[in-house]
């Protein structure tokens, strides 16, 4: 979640007022106990940033088993060794999680403000309480329940600021008593008795416990991270099948395309998306994402073994880089700023790339290696719900379509007009005029030139109207030589004067043909005729409307000579 940059600045003051004053308060009162054990207290710092180096991700949250370790570097070496290693710590942890990129530095001064304040407090009441560095709990039941005071109060004061964290920096209004603290809570009980028996081994046997528990904890953690690890990849399997489902129930390939980059940022992290289209022997750009937002950038063709998306498309594997060190050798063309890592696959279809899609991060190893299976399952299923989608509007469009002009056929316009009149009729429209054209001896025009000129023509004349037309009106093709135009609230007179442009448009420009025989061009001038119709002024349901400016095309124009326009008058 993005962080306002007031925010970043008041955690770096809070970090500059605290943190250093608040180090050298702590080294002043309680200096750390390391008289002649250096090399115990290297090793202490060695088992800290091994543990922090290991995090699991349970629900985004970053869980580092650190408590125990924490709990016997205090009561062994003081509060100021023990602040020191949290804050190395978080300095491993946020490395180790790839997350100290350019923007979000803050993360670095956030976590050492909390560590160093959870450290702070809990250390200062213990002392405050009496509690004494170097304990004899083995033999004193009074230190031993100033420890156990010592862990719940660590535990406790974590769990408020965490809270408080998220509230203020994250703007996350989170229940104090939810998934946070019940994660807190099991791990507190899991790793502060291991802590607690590591402090006493300690003490028996010196630095050899360290060994003794270390190892044994982190080998489980490893199998505790694997175990996660396996959950997580089933839950995205199951997730992968019900978008592949999702994607397929969508009809157009837009839907398709948006659907799929919103589920791959809810699964992965991703700050920018591209999806590019094999042609025969070039790759082009379809769409691309930056920062969740629909960008246009004219890309050149990418050929095979070209650039990132070229070794993706001639090998046909796909390719995951943790770093910008990694995939730069490869990269020629476009690569947004700040991209760190990428994951690059093949989109296939019976065994033939059809596109790629190139993801990519601000983070250093924003990807696992099992994401790049997930994208692999979810590019299946995109090449296929793709496909559907393209055949529906293809279909579509053919069963709406002139397949000759590419205007709306007379079905599909008789819809449109239904729906404009009963919006008309619900006083949504306030007038509704209609256009209808019509070829003066358009037949002669076949019988001279041939029905393919004939065609071209009609071709060129519907994108003629559609260009004065614009997104002011509907074109469709109504006849073999007649077009119609529905204008919504559009007066009489302003259809008048869109049909004089339209006429002029035919009357003074030729029309340029080629005849099949010789390839020569042409150059054919015609002429139309048009009737114009307004409702409700001039008729009450839709049959009518149709049928009067059919009555003026063919009375007020076409008889009164041709190559002109009029109106309908009662």
């Amino acid at each position: 979640m993005e962080v306002k940059s007031h925010v970043k600045m008041i955690i770096f003051l809070i970090w500059i007022l605290i943190v250093p004053f608040g180090m050298w308060y702590a080294f002043q009162s309680y200096p750390p106990h390391l008289s002649g054990r250096w090399l115990d207290a290297f090793a202490f710092l060695l088992l800290t940033c091994l543990v922090a180096s290991m995090p699991i991700v349970i629900n985004d949250m970053f869980i580092f088993l650190l408590q125990w370790v924490a709990l016997a570097v205090f009561l062994e070496f003081g509060l100021f060794a023990e602040i020191v290693m949290a804050q190395i710590a978080v300095l491993v942890l946020l490395f180790r999680l790839g997350v100290l990129y350019k923007g979000q530095m803050y993360r670095l001064l956030l976590n050492s403000n909390m560590f160093f304040l959870v450290s702070f407090f809990s250390g200062m009441i213990y002392f405050w309480l009496g509690g004494q560095t170097q304990p004899k709990v083995t033999s004193n039941n009074y230190s031993f329940w100033h420890v156990a005071l010592y862990a719940f109060l660590y535990y406790f004061i974590n769990q408020i600021i965490f809270t408080i964290h998220l509230y203020y920096v994250f703007n996350r209004k989170e229940s104090f008593f939810g998934k946070s603290l019940f994660v807190e809570t099991i791990t507190t009980l899991i790793t502060f008795p291991i802590g607690f028996i590591l402090f006493i081994l300690y003490n028996q046997v010196g630095s050899s416990a360290i060994l003794f528990v270390g190892i044994p904890f982190v080998s489980l953690s490893i199998v505790f991270k694997l175990y996660y690890s396996s959950e997580k990849i089933n839950e995205n399997l199951q997730k992968a099948a019900e978008i592949g489902h999702q994607m397929a129930e969508r009809l157009r390939v837009n839907d398709v395309i948006d659907l799929f980059f919103q589920k791959f940022n809810g699964m992965m992290h991703v700050d920018f998306a591209y999806i590019f289209e094999a042609a025969e022997d070039h790759l082009k750009l379809s769409r691309g994402m930056e920062a969740g937002r629909v960008i246009s950038v004219d890309l050149p063709a990418i050929k095979k073994n070209e650039d990132l998306c070229g070794l993706v498309w001639a090998s046909q594997k796909a390719y995951l880089f943790k770093s910008r060190k990694e995939w730069e050798k490869y990269s020629k063309g476009y690569m947004p700023d700040g991209a760190e890592s990428v994951l690059c696959v093949p989109i296939m279809r019976n065994n033939k790339v059809i596109g790629v899609l190139l993801l990519a991060s601000k983070r250093k190893r924003a990807y696992e290696k099992y994401q790049l299976m997930i994208a692999d399952i979810l590019c299946s299923y995109f090449a296929v719900a793709m496909e559907n989608a393209k055949h529906y509007e293809l279909a579509k469009m053919q069963s709406e379509r002139c397949a000759l002009t590419k205007l709306y056929n007379y079905r599909f316009f008789e819809n449109i007009l239904t729906n404009e009149f009963e919006k008309l009729c619900q006083q949504e429209r306030k007038v509704l005029s209609l256009i209808i054209l019509d070829i003066d001896h358009f037949k002669n025009v076949n019988d001279t030139y041939g029905h393919q000129s004939g065609n071209e023509i009609l071709c060129e004349l519907a994108n003629r109207i559609s260009n004065i037309t614009g997104d002011g009106g509907t074109v469709a093709r109504y006849g073999g030589e007649e077009f119609v135009i529905l204008l919504p609230d559009v007066s009489k007179t302003d259809a008048v004067k869109m049909a004089e442009l339209i006429r002029q448009s035919i009357a003074n420009w030729p029309f340029t043909v080629t005849q099949s025989f010789d390839q020569e061009k042409l150059q054919i001038k015609i002429t139309a005729s048009i009737g114009v119709a307004t409702a409700p002024e001039d008729a009450e349901d839709y049959l009518a409307l149709i049928r009067h400016a059919d009555r003026a095309l063919y009375v007020g124009a076409k008889r009164a000579g041709r190559n002109r326009v009029a109106m309908y008058s009662k």
